[in-house]
């Protein structure tokens, strides 16, 4: 899965040190995570777009998904 979590962080002028903290993981784990080499959890989703400051859907997509062939919701 794609983020962009380095990008919004070094937007706000946060360290990797710093959002490491607030997370309460560690810094070698979130350059991971910003380089695309783990799938993260929901859970640690929402903990990142809140520090952020942002929704999830602006940080975390897949290639995959192909916006185009959703079918909007009925009602």
């Amino acid at each position: 899965m794609r983020n962009l979590i380095a990008l919004k962080r070094k937007a706000l002028g946060m360290t990797q040190e710093e959002l490491a903290s607030i997370l309460k993981i560690s810094r070698p784990y979130l350059s991971d995570l910003e380089n695309g080499k783990y799938n993260v959890s929901g859970k640690l989703m929402l903990k990142i777009a809140n520090a952020l400051g942002c929704k999830v859907e602006e940080i975390f997509f897949d290639d995959a998904v192909n916006h185009a062939e959703q079918k909007p919701k009925a009602g």
